[in-house]
């Protein structure tokens, strides 16, 4: 994903007044989601291949399939616009098959647009099916005949994270397209292109604070940003935590730096104060220690130790044991851990 490079700093207001573009109302994942193959980032080989569909102007049924926020939606819109031109309304339609999933929908909205034939240079028109991976048995079994009966004036987009999901008879009538995360450095550019756009003061550990929580999700990395925004002008990692809700990174590691020098009480104690202050639940705490432990200097069997006890307390919770009595076990051997180190 990318964004279109002009857009006004500034507007005016009715009485003469003048606001941020920042203020202004909006999802910044959708003002700087990309319009045309060639401002999508971080996939080329993808968007070279797309690209390659338009200059011969015709396409087979496509599957991409991969994480969100890495620009598979964003890429069928662009390779429909590239396509017709000004006739894209008329040649592109989009429906989310995670809110309309049953078979019925096929039979009546799909079929109803498949199978008339497009008015313009472009003898085909454009379906895009996101969360495909969402649409039941029946309904992907009943697209599959509809694919297979409209090819001469529809194409097929399947959008969705899970390729497993979908029935292999569909699989095997679509080019497959895998999308990857973005890179850390993709992100963080368009991050701080964003906010010289909007007139806000993006911080390098307020940056690397949305990449660490965005974890290669383009969407939600802008709207962690945008949130933020609204909250401070100034945007620091503190401002990030704030806003996402997330346990500060020093927060664990001092729980877990006291459970290592053998003070198992007092890193019990940190641990409820992180769990009143910041209202995580067990699964977050869980993952934010499995994080923290690699930053620590020990030797890689304890590291391998260690990450397996962070995997059975993580087992143990989500199978229904008590959140409390699966921490204290888990800093006790952080501090058995610890105690053996010193010893030699």
């Amino acid at each position: 994903m990318a964004s279109p490079i002009n857009h006004a700093h500034t507007r005016y207001l009715k009485g003469g007044g003048m606001t941020s573009a920042h203020q202004e109302i909006g999802l910044w994942a959708e003002k700087y989601r990309p319009r045309t193959l060639g401002e999508i980032i971080n996939q080329r080989e993808i968007v070279d291949r797309l690209k390659g569909f338009v200059r011969a102007q015709t396409m087979p049924h496509c599957l991409f399939a991969g994480p969100a926020g890495t620009g598979k939606t964003t890429s069928a819109l662009c390779l429909a616009q590239d396509l017709f031109g000004d006739r894209f309304a008329d040649s592109f339609f989009e429906l989310n098959a995670s809110d309309e999933r049953g078979i019925n929908v096929v039979r009546e909205r799909v079929k109803t647009f498949a199978r008339t034939r497009s008015l313009g240079e472009i003898p085909f028109k454009i379906l895009v099916l996101d969360e495909a991976d969402n649409m039941t048995s029946d309904a992907q079994q009943a697209l599959r005949r509809t694919m297979e009966r409209y090819t001469g004036t529809c194409r097929f987009i399947l959008v969705c994270n899970y390729s497993s999901r979908i029935i292999e008879p569909i699989q095997s009538r679509c080019a497959p397209f895998r999308f990857s995360p973005l890179s850390d450095d993709a992100i963080r550019e368009r991050l701080f292109h964003v906010a010289r756009l909007e007139g806000i003061e993006l911080l390098e550990d307020g940056a690397y604070a949305i990449l660490e929580e965005c974890k290669g999700d383009l969407r939600k990395a802008y709207n962690t940003l945008q949130a933020a925004a609204s909250f401070s002008h100034g945007i620091d990692e503190e401002v990030i935590f704030t806003v996402v809700g997330r346990v500060h990174p020093k927060e664990v590691q001092a729980m877990l730096k006291l459970a290592f020098k053998g003070d198992l009480v007092e890193a019990r104690e940190r641990l409820r104060q992180v769990l009143i202050e910041y209202g995580v639940s067990a699964a977050d705490i869980i993952r934010y220690i499995h994080s923290e432990l690699f930053r620590f200097n020990l030797p890689e069997r304890r590291k391998a130790l260690l990450a397996d006890a962070i995997g059975e307390a993580d087992f143990r919770i989500t199978q229904g044991a008590n959140d409390e009595v699966q921490f204290t076990a888990l800093l006790a051997k952080f501090a058995l851990t610890g105690e053996e180190l010193k010893r030699g």
